[in-house]
Parts: C-alpha cells; structure tokens; sequence
C-alpha cells in the first residue's frame, strides 16, 4: 500500500496536541506516518513529540522552525519536504482524527483530485474537560454526540455522519470556498506542481485558500470528503487576525489570476537548503 504522510501543524499546544497524537496512534489503518510541523513552540512541544515516538506505532518526526509570529504555510512547507509519502493529509494540532480518519482519506483519493474535509467544533466547556480529565471523543459513539449536541457541546451533528455520496463527492470540483488546511488531502505530486504553500502569506489567514485555488488552476479538480471524514476541532481563543486584510488582498489577485506555482513555496527552501550546503 501506498504511504501516507499525515502533517500535523501545532504551536505551543502540547495538551491537545497530545490527544491529536493519540488518535493518529489508533487508525485503523496502519500505513502511514506523521509529520509534525511546529510553527516555532517552546521546548515542552519537543519533549512531547519525543516521547510519543516509541508509542505511536508509526514514523513520527518533528519538524521546526524558530518563532517569528503565524508562519504556518512555510513550515507545512518544511513539513513536506521531510516527508516521505505519496499522498499528503494536513491536519491541525487541535483537530482529533476518528479512527478511521485515514483509512478513509485513502480510500477518497483520487488521482487529478484532492479532498478536502470538515469539522465539528467542541464548545470551550467540552474542550476543557476533554483535556483536563483525558476523555477519548474520537472513541465515542453517535449517541454520545447526540448528547452533546443537545447540551450544547458541540455546533453540529453532520460533521459525523458518513454517507456513500459517489459522485455527489464532485459537485463543488471547482470551488475553493469553505475548504481548509485543518482536514485536507493532496497528492505529493500536485503539491509539487503548485510549489506547495505559500510563505509569503504571513500572520493568520488565506493560506489555505490560496493553495487550494492555485491546485484548480492547475487543473487538480475538488472531492468533498465531507460525510466521511469529519474531525473534532478542540476550541481555541481566535488568532491574531492583524494580517487578514492584507493576505485576502493577495488572495483576490491570486483568484482574478492564473497563477499556479506559489511565490514562496517548497522550491525557495529546497534552494536554499542546497545553496548553504554548498557553502559549507
């Protein structure tokens, strides 16, 4: 079976990041390996992903880059550049995986496609306690989540669902709009051909759009893994939204454009990675 690489992008959030690790460590699937792309935490972060790697069941590497403030579409960059697999599947380091997350991403991969998937948002009650007292959720069942819902725990049940669409998975093949790098799947060979992220987007926001938008101009069509692949997204306080004017401005020109390969993707650290080699 193919490998698959699972990146998993966090920063200075061991306690739910601890728990995302845990559900990758019970997939049912058992082919893959997991990346986490660490946007600069302290040094706890590290330690954690240390001692998960005897217990993880996978290859797990830890990839990092120093603080200097919302970075994220460089180091899902770097991310990528570790990696080994042939398919990519971006998660965030706050959404828990149900344990078929990925065998399902497998199963939905398509070549000339990639698949972007959904959420339910935990409330901050819920999210407290599922890490304060190490509760599973990604082992609960449906009726459990249908208490939740009714005591306001979480904001939707459809995220949870699953449901055979077929072809329904193609409806939207060319909209970039409502898909997110949180539960998004991408071949490795349509990340290089758009050049993968793009740096150049700094502070929070429109990263994700902006690869997604470059992937259909490239001709790589949209699947909606959605019925099928629904994360639990632990809360958490907004970010820092100073940059978002700016990055949606360079959004609307990428969207009114043509442009495929990113301004500041995977080829600028490729080079300079071979260019202080040489260096030295």
């Amino acid at each position: 079976m193919m490998l698959i690489s699972v990146i998993v992008t966090t920063y200075n959030r061991e306690d739910a990041l601890d728990a995302v690790l845990r559900s990758l460590a019970r997939q049912t699937d058992r082919d893959f390996e997991v990346i986490v792309a660490d946007d600069g935490s302290k040094a706890p972060t590290a330690a954690l992903v240390e001692g998960w790697k005897a217990r993880l069941g996978h290859t797990l590497a830890h990839v990092w880059h120093e603080d200097k403030g919302f970075r994220a579409a460089e180091i899902r960059n770097r991310a990528i550049l570790a990696s080994r697999g042939d398919y990519v599947v971006f998660l965030d380091g706050d959404c828990i995986a149900r344990p078929d997350f990925v065998a399902t991403h497998r199963r939905l991969a398509e070549a000339g496609c990639f698949v972007t998937g959904n959420r339910i948002l935990l409330s901050p009650q819920l999210t407290a306690e599922v890490l304060r007292d190490k509760l599973e959720p990604e082992r609960w069942s449906f009726a459990d989540w249908i208490g939740q819902r009714v005591h306001g725990g979480i904001n939707r049940l459809s995220a949870l669902v699953r449901l055979p669409l077929g072809p329904l998975r193609r409806l939207r093949q060319r909209a970039w709009r409502g898909a997110r790098s949180c539960n998004l799947a991408v071949w490795r060979s349509d990340l290089a051909r758009v050049d993968g992220f793009d740096a150049a987007y700094s502070g929070w926001g429109k990263e994700d759009s902006d690869i997604i938008v470059r992937l259909l101009h490239a001709g790589v069509r949209r699947k909606d893994g959605v019925f099928a692949t629904g994360v639990l997204h632990l809360w958490h306080a907004e970010a820092d939204r100073s940059a978002l004017s700016e990055n949606e401005r360079k959004l609307t020109s990428v969207v009114a454009g043509d442009a495929v390969v990113a301004r500041s993707g995977l080829s600028k650290i490729s080079d300079a990675a071979h260019a202080a080699a040489s260096a030295g």
